[in-house]
């Protein structure tokens, strides 16, 4: 079971919507999953972290990573009962991608990418997962940025494993960038598309309802993978959403 969420960053302008009024919300609505990974956009260290305290058994993948205070983070937070970390690394999305911290093609922030190979522990099946968040500004870097990823990812994954992208993509499946990685990484699928599933915006502002927004977090995957479900989780407590983003998650089989 997958799930990606944009948590929001601890902004202390969030008011009635800020880190410390919804950080258990929304490490509830994610545990009541079950998931075997999360992957996560927009966190500060302290703020994944204090998420992973609030997870209970899942464990954040982050010791192959030198952090640097000011940037935030995707994230991968796994459960080690039903899978085990082989290889990880962070990939920025600039023309220099093994420079932490680098920032390219007009990009507002610097952008990354976090690849981690796992291994089922019940039956030894690897398969990669690549979690990520494009750019909020400007289509064309978010393009580039998109084939950074896919080369990156492609060169990581030699043997062929089965593989997902996940994230915040910052627009819609209708336009470039999921286009552009379905032509870069051959064989991958959206499964929200696959279930002719009717489009809805995943990007709400903290009102559960956005008539503007777009489908903008995806799980993408490769054909190496059956998917016996898709959703978007729109749970919140009371008046309160877990995040301005509704998780999306993905019960899958190899």
């Amino acid at each position: 079971k997958l799930i990606t969420s944009n948590i929001r960053f601890d902004n202390p302008d969030d008011g009635s919507n800020g880190w410390d009024s919804r950080k258990t919300i929304l490490a509830d609505t994610l545990l009541s999953y079950s998931p075997t990974i999360i992957g996560t956009q927009e966190g500060r260290r302290p703020q994944l972290k204090e998420l992973e305290n609030l997870l209970g058994n899942l464990q954040l993948a982050d010791t192959h990573r030198e952090w640097i205070e000011r940037r935030m983070y995707p994230g991968q937070f796994f459960s080690p009962s039903s899978v085990a970390l082989l290889r990880a690394t962070d990939v920025w999305l600039s023309d220099t991608p093994e420079i932490a911290g680098s920032k390219s093609f007009n990009s507002a922030f610097p952008r990354l990418c976090n690849i981690i190979e796992y291994i089922t522990l019940a039956d030894q099946k690897k398969f990669l997962i690549c979690v990520v968040h494009l750019d909020h500004q400007l289509a064309q870097t978010r393009a580039e940025q998109a084939r950074v990823l896919a080369e990156q990812l492609s060169k990581f994954n030699s043997e062929n494993l089965p593989f997902s992208v996940m994230g915040d993509f910052n627009e819609g499946p209708d336009d470039e960038v999921h286009s552009l990685l379905h032509k870069m990484l051959p064989g991958i699928r959206d499964p929200w598309i696959e279930k002719k599933l009717a489009e809805q915006t995943t990007y709400h502002k903290f009102k559960g309802s956005y008539p503007e927004g777009k489908r903008i977090d995806w799980i993408l995957l490769s054909n190496q993978f059956d998917v016996k479900s898709i959703e978007i989780d729109k749970h919140k407590s009371g008046d309160t959403f877990p995040s301005d983003h509704f998780p999306v998650r993905c019960e899958i089989e190899l």
